[in-house]
């Protein structure tokens, strides 16, 4: 069967034809994003909802024209963002992304939307979470008028596609937005209520990946989150098989049959009532790229060409000691989800090791060790033991010193994944698992 699978992402959009007997690669295609919107907010990280919805039907219609025997579209797209509906299903905003830092405002006497979901509830909470989102626009009212509804990007491009009028969201989705109990899989509606939220506003979540309705006669189904639905293009159901997941930011996951959560580990609904357990690190590539402008501005200091320096990096990383020289770097550059305070540092400077083949060593291995830890606290919990790791994610793909350093760490065996746009396929996929 022919299934087409698109790709809301931050940065870019995707779509690819998958076959999905034999799990073959019949087209891919990936676009820029190209949606922010510049605001006077420096804080404020939101995309324009048309512009996304007119792209993502740009690729579509190509690939059905293409494809016409295609009989199936499956979505996913960034997590944790939302969007306002209206009643007749309309976006009536635009998309605040995960980026968001609306909610690590200290507009509550001197407490942020996160921080007080945190302390009151007891519960974790992160700016970028859709009700967190929602909570500040409540209190500092800012819901846009004649909103009923919200949803994520890839639940509104199902919306917008079959003309529905409200959302209907995989659980993985509605456990992105927060306050969502994953052990029982449903909203914690008490404290959303007690929050001062409107409980009205929350979209229909179902366990299974559903039919929405058609869209040029082809079944469009329930969106998969991007955390979800790249590890199924990725591992599929493999267990004791873990991804990781270097992007701009990045995430270490693994299947599991049981709910395990700690701080900075989330139990995120998959398919069949199991679970991904994930760990997010904020600035995987970043962190990356943070240190390649470094090098470009000394360059550009010492009046030489600007030009990109990754090629240098990939180099000096190669003529490193395998330890840096004893430099450790902390790659916290935004903080972490349970600490979005905390920052990066250099630790174990010396005459000798102070050297910029260290300094990029030095960065891949911090980038590294944010991924190991997390795997140190999953398998603390739960014994899940990381028999092979499959690296997903530009930042994984372009940084072969990377993916070294992440072998000798977890001390496993290593491979790319199959299919570049990973999470595209795996929303194409998704269509094996309707219920």
């Amino acid at each position: 069967m022919k299934t087409i699978g698109i790709d809301i992402g931050t940065t870019t959009i995707s779509a690819v034809v998958m076959e999905t007997e034999g799990r073959k690669l019949l087209a891919s295609r990936t676009i820029p994003n190209g949606s922010f919107i510049q605001t006077d907010r420096e804080w404020e990280r939101i995309q324009d909802v048309s512009l996304l919805m007119n792209k993502a039907k740009e690729l579509l219609d190509s690939f059905l024209e293409e494809f016409p025997d295609t009989k199936a579209i499956g979505l996913t797209g960034q997590m944790h963002g939302m969007l306002y509906t209206d009643a007749a299903g309309r976006c009536v905003s635009p998309l605040y992304t995960w980026e968001d830092g609306s909610g690590d405002q200290p507009e509550f006497d001197g407490e942020s939307a996160a921080e007080l979901v945190t302390r009151k509830y007891g519960i974790f909470a992160a700016t970028g979470f859709g009700l967190v989102t929602y909570l500040y626009h409540v209190k500092k009212g800012l819901v846009p008028e004649g909103s009923v509804s919200l949803c994520t990007i890839s639940d509104y491009l199902g919306m917008w596609l079959t003309g529905r009028k409200r959302p209907l969201v995989h659980a993985g989705n509605g456990a992105s937005l927060g306050f969502y109990d994953t052990k029982n899989w449903r909203f914690r509606e008490e404290m959303i209520a007690d929050a001062g939220m409107d409980l009205s506003m929350l979209p229909e979540v179902t366990a299974d990946v559903k039919e929405l309705g058609t869209y040029k006669g082809r079944k469009v189904l329930t969106g998969l989150g991007d955390n979800q639905a790249s590890f199924l293009g990725a591992v599929g159901m493999q267990e004791q098989v873990w991804q990781v997941n270097v992007g701009t930011g990045g995430q270490l996951s693994v299947l599991s049959d049981r709910h395990f959560e700690a701080p900075g580990i989330e139990a995120r609904p998959f398919l069949e009532n199991r679970y991904i357990l994930t760990g997010a690190v904020l600035c995987a590539g970043r962190a990356y790229a943070i240190l390649e402008g470094f090098f470009r501005s000394c360059a550009a200091a010492m009046g030489l060409e600007d030009k990109e320096q990754y090629g240098l990096m990939e180099r000096l990383a190669g003529e490193a000691r395998e330890d840096a020289g004893g430099l450790q770097i902390v790659t916290k550059f935004k903080g972490t989800r349970v600490n979005p305070e905390v920052r990066g540092r250099i630790e174990g400077l010396s005459e000798e090791n102070f050297r910029p083949e260290n300094l990029v060593l030095g960065v891949i291995e911090g980038i590294s060790r944010e991924f190991y830890d997390i795997y140190g606290e999953i398998y603390k919990g739960t014994g899940i033991r990381a028999e092979k790791l499959i690296a997903s994610g530009n930042g994984a793909r372009r940084n072969p010193a990377l993916r070294e350093a992440l072998k000798r760490m977890f001390g496993a065996e290593l491979e790319l994944t199959e299919f570049r746009e990973e999470a595209a396929c795996g929303a194409a996929l998704s269509v094996l698992y309707v219920r």
